[in-house]
């Protein structure tokens, strides 16, 4: 995003944006298959509107990307308990819930993949700093982030029965017993 300082208007108009180009990575399912020009038609707003904030169509991927990241790495804590864990996990599966609808049409796109390979490297990076050293703890944290990133990509894509509340708790359980109990 180009701005540094931004007024509720422009946080508004950001949002709608974002908004629009979720939606049409829904129906697209590619970036490169978007254009600025269908954006800012659905939109309803200008060229010009769209270039004060973005340089380009991967701009607004980016910044979804960036946010989620960033949303990680902020909430890393030292983590030497099961409850510490549980907390920090507990915070991501927040974010994501509190963004479902948005991460729900950026994970249907075939682009979610390279996203996803960039958040498991960060969530994997995150946890082996802080957790206390075991046993097979990068392979631990490799198995448990692989999976449930690929769980959630399957559960915002319509391909598993259970509900994203089954999913964290399974995922929270499953933390606990690979990275504490084993």
């Amino acid at each position: 995003m180009k701005l540094k300082g931004v007024n509720k208007s422009s946080i508004k108009t950001i949002n709608l944006i974002k908004k629009t180009f979720a939606e049409l990575m829904e129906e697209k399912k590619e970036i490169s298959s978007i254009t600025v020009t269908e954006l800012v038609k659905r939109a309803d707003i200008t060229r010009g509107t769209f270039y004060s904030h973005y340089d380009n169509i991967y701009d607004i991927a980016n910044e979804f990307q960036e946010e989620i990241l960033e949303k990680v790495l902020n909430d890393t804590i030292d983590i030497s308990t099961k409850e510490d864990l549980r907390l920090y996990l507990e915070n991501i599966f927040q974010y994501i819930d509190d963004n479902k609808i948005i991460y729900s049409k950026l994970l249907k796109s075939n682009e979610a993949i390279l996203f996803m390979r960039r958040f498991e490297k960060k969530v994997c990076n995150a946890l082996v700093k802080v957790l206390p050293n075991k046993k097979n703890k990068d392979l631990n944290v490799s198995f448990f982030t692989i999976g449930t990133i690929t769980l959630l990509i399957k559960y915002f894509r319509g391909e598993v029965s259970e509900n994203f509340l089954d999913i964290k708790n399974y995922s929270i359980k499953l933390a606990e017993y690979i990275l504490f109990e084993s």
